[in-house]
C-alpha cells in the first residue's frame, strides 16, 4: 500500500457517486483514504436532512462498510489540535486537524476556497476537487484506475449504466475533467 494519504472530507462522501466511486478507488489501495467518524457525522448529518427517504440506519450501514473495506481508515486523537487551527470556516478545523495527524497529502473537496494553500502549506498538504484527485490516479496508475473505475461502473445496478450514461453520471456530479479523460479509453470501461 501506498504511504500517499487522502483525506476524504464530508461533501465529497455525500453524493452517492462519488462516495462510491471514491470507495471504489480506496480498494486499489495505490493511495491510504481516511476519514474520521467526525466527517462521517457530518456527511450522515447533512444527508439525513435533505433526504427524508435515507434512514439513519442505511447510513450507519454504510458508515459500518466504509470503515470495514479501508483498512485503518478511521483518523483519532486530532482534536487536540482543532481550536488551534485558523480556517476561513471555523467547522472545517477538524477535517485540517485529522488530516494533520494523519500525515495527509491532500484533502479530497469539493470547497477548495474553505482549505486555503497558504494555511495548508505548512503543513505540506493540499485540497484537491475530487475531478483533479482522480485525474492525478489516473495519470500515476492508469490501467488500475480504468480498473476500478469499470469495476464502479458495472457496480451500478439500479438501474445499469453503459459507458455514456457512466460518464454523463460523473459530468453531473462535477467530474467534468475526468469524464472527458474517460472518453478517451472508452473500450477499456
Amino acid at each position: 500500500m501506498s504511504n500517499y494519504t487522502a483525506v476524504y472530507e464530508a461533501c465529497v462522501l455525500y453524493p452517492f457517486t462519488i462516495r462510491d466511486l471514491l470507495m471504489n478507488l480506496a480498494q486499489s489501495r495505490l493511495f491510504r483514504a481516511r476519514w474520521s467518524d467526525e466527517i462521517h457525522e457530518e456527511w450522515i448529518r447533512n444527508l439525513l436532512h435533505n433526504r427524508h427517504d435515507i434512514t439513519p440506519e442505511r447510513l450507519d450501514r454504510t458508515r459500518m462498510l466504509m470503515n470495514a473495506t479501508v483498512p485503518d481508515c478511521l483518523i483519532t486523537d486530532y482534536e487536540h489540535l482543532t481550536e488551534k487551527l485558523e480556517l476561513p470556516d471555523p467547522k472545517d478545523r477538524h477535517v485540517l486537524a485529522a488530516a494533520i495527524v494523519a500525515r495527509a497529502d491532500v484533502i479530497v473537496t469539493y470547497n477548495l476556497k474553505d482549505f486555503p494553500a497558504a494555511i495548508l502549506a505548512p503543513y505540506e498538504i493540499e485540497a484537491q476537487h475530487p475531478d483533479e484527485f482522480i485525474l492525478c490516479q489516473i495519470d500515476l496508475h492508469p490501467g488500475l484506475i480504468f480498473k476500478w473505475i469499470k469495476a464502479h461502473r458495472e457496480s451500478l445496478k439500479n438501474p445499469p449504466k453503459n459507458i455514456n450514461e457512466y460518464l454523463a453520471l460523473l459530468q453531473n456530479a462535477q467530474l467534468t475533467q475526468t469524464a472527458s479523460r474517460l472518453q478517451e479509453f472508452k473500450a477499456l470501461l
